[in-house]
């Protein structure tokens, strides 16, 4: 029987998420013995490996070459050569390329190895301050503002939840977490984690726009939001969101005040948040509608 040459491992390599002091040293010298690093963005990780002296052959592995770009490493993978995957920043596969080629690994019986470190998830929830317990990774919400009040409609959990957003987009979100979890719900802010302009605040979300308004700079910079666990009359006023939203939709001719008492009588929650609810809702159909 012909024996099988051995397999190369897949390094998962979490590299720093701004400061790149943050390599570890168990990292550093992953990435300084593997055959090629591929990478999200090639200049991106070559100043990473430059300034920890590694030199290491890179290829591009991101959302447009995605597919293509792992077959060929699973190939290499094969032939017995160890492959390094690193994102721009924080730990591959997490809102970043990479899990189709872990995957692909795993299926193809290749070694996968992770090499832990930064996450800009877990940097931010351990410097939120919120009740240690379960915790939910949202990732980026939907750019597009009906979408992201639908993917917002689907967290009705009491646990943290962790978002990533861009800087653009900062504002509509805040706008629309206060909307669906109201305005007294805890948010932490991180902006730029471990960067020269890192900035952390904790605050009620009805109080983030006047911080956003505070300094032109709070919108520059990528940004993670850790949206505080809800309290127990949170789920009330979910649940009657969730009844006062089907009732609006399959009667639309019933007018916001008709449609938050009954919500509030079958759940129990406030009427009044309700009528909130209910007035911005029959608002925005009436704007969609022309």
């Amino acid at each position: 029987m012909t024996a099988h040459p051995p397999t190369g491992t897949l390094f998962v390599v979490a590299t720093p998420i701004g400061n790149l002091a943050d390599l570890s040293a168990r990292a550093q010298e992953t990435l300084a013995g593997v055959e090629v690093v591929a990478c999200e963005d090639t200049r991106t990780s070559r100043t990473l490996l430059a300034h920890h002296a590694i030199r290491a052959r890179t290829v591009a592995l991101h959302q447009h070459n995605e597919r293509a770009a792992s077959a060929a490493l699973l190939e290499a993978l094969r032939a017995g050569k160890d492959v390094a995957i690193v994102t721009d920043a924080g730990t591959p596969g997490l809102s970043d390329p990479g899990a189709l080629l872990v995957a692909a690994a795993h299926a193809a019986g290749v070694r996968v190895v992770p090499v832990p470190g930064p996450s800009a998830a877990t940097a931010a929830l351990s410097a939120s301050g919120f009740v240690a317990g379960p915790w939910l990774f949202a990732g980026f919400l939907p750019s597009a503002a009906a979408a992201r009040r639908k993917a917002l409609e689907g967290f009705d959990l009491r646990w943290p939840i962790v978002f990533f957003e861009a800087p653009h987009r900062i504002r509509p979100t805040l706008e629309a977490l206060e909307a669906r979890f109201g305005s007294d719900r805890e948010v932490l802010i991180a902006r730029e984690l471990t960067k020269k302009f890192e900035e952390l605040v904790r605050l009620p979300l009805g109080e983030a726009r006047a911080w956003l308004d505070a300094d032109a700079h709070r919108e520059r910079g990528e940004f993670v939001l850790v949206l505080g666990p809800g309290a127990p009359a949170d789920d009330a006023r979910a649940a009657g969101i969730r009844v006062l939203d089907v009732l609006l939709e399959a009667l639309p001719t019933l007018s916001a005040p008709e449609a938050a008492k009954l919500a509030a009588r079958i759940t129990g929650a406030p009427r009044n948040a309700l009528y909130a609810h209910a007035l911005a809702h029959v608002e925005r159909r009436r704007s969609e509608c022309g």
